[in-house]
């Protein structure tokens, strides 16, 4: 099925794709910096990741708006459409994880506890997943890319077992 998606888009390019740069960066960084605050138990490295996990939380709310026009412009039944709702669920988990943690913290910012480095590292591992499938609706179906896509491109993540369920053109896996 070829078309085209509906979203907000700034000189070609989707600004969803541009922006959500500044979440996962500021979030990966709380992380890197509860890593070194694990390390060495400075309290200032703990304080910058708590400052982090509040810049990268107020950066994903601003991505979520245009990430939900962008979904709603994806036509319904097709794999992107799947594809994007589970990115999308999966972004709101770690939204939800990071603001826990950042409320676990607001007592003692510098003073991070286990259960708030918990709540970070499963969020970054969720992120990495949904980074990753946000990749797929562009490189692999073109969303928001390309005015010709196609919206039911296979997973190029695929079990050999079901090629036979898949697009004959597509190559398989062997």
């Amino acid at each position: 099925m070829h078309t085209e998606t509906k979203g907000v888009d700034v000189a070609g390019h989707r600004l969803h794709q541009m922006l959500v740069v500044f979440p996962l960066g500021l979030l990966a960084g709380a992380v890197i910096f509860d890593i070194v605050h694990l390390a060495n138990h400075e309290a200032r490295w703990g304080e910058i990741s708590f400052w982090l996990i509040a810049a990268g939380v107020i950066a994903a709310l601003g991505g979520a708006a245009l990430a939900a026009i962008d979904w709603y412009g994806i036509p319904r039944h097709t794999q992107a459409k799947k594809t994007a709702t589970v990115h999308g669920v999966g972004n709101v988990i770690v939204v939800a994880l990071f603001v826990i943690s950042w409320f676990v913290r607001m007592n003692a910012p510098q003073r991070a506890n286990a259960a708030s480095y918990v709540l970070d590292f499963v969020g970054l591992g969720i992120a990495v997943f949904t980074g990753w499938l946000g990749g797929e609706l562009i490189t692999r179906m073109g969303v928001g890319v390309h005015s010709e896509l196609d919206l039911d491109a296979p997973p190029s993540v695929r079990n050999p077992r079901y090629d036979h369920v898949h697009d004959e053109h597509a190559p398989a896996i062997h």
